[in-house]
């Protein structure tokens, strides 16, 4: 049996989140995901305080397709480091951190606008 990591190539809107992951294109995956605009990937991150560049890397190498990155910090709103929020302002990103069900709705809606959108998104129970 092979195992890979979870990808699903191309855009979708996310139709669940909760139970500790997320619900799209009808398959459904447990844990954190990345949305950028090459697909939906599983993302190993399960907290705030591990945000730094390094994990964020995938939207950095897409910075090309990306005007907007919507943060989901779980079930609160939480901060990005200053160093972060640097990085992205200086690749021309706007990141906007808010509640893993904020960026879920707000993701879907900018999905459907065909704007520039990625999401970063940690699960929630």
């Amino acid at each position: 049996m092979e195992i890979r990591d979870a990808h699903f190539p191309g855009r979708a809107p996310l139709d669940a989140y909760g139970d500790g992951g997320f619900r799209f294109a009808q398959m459904s995956h447990r844990g954190a995901l990345l949305c950028v605009p090459s697909g939906i990937y599983g993302w190993d991150l399960t907290d705030p305080s591990e945000f730094s560049r390094q994990a964020f890397l995938k939207v950095f190498e897409e910075i090309a397709d990306i005007e907007v990155l919507l943060v989901g910090t779980g079930t609160d709103l939480v901060l990005l480091p200053a160093d972060l929020k640097e990085d992205f302002r200086e690749a021309g990103i706007l990141a906007d951190p808010m509640s893993t069900g904020a960026a879920v709705r707000t993701y879907n809606v900018l999905l459907s606008e065909d704007r520039a959108v990625a999401a970063a998104l940690l699960a929630v129970d």
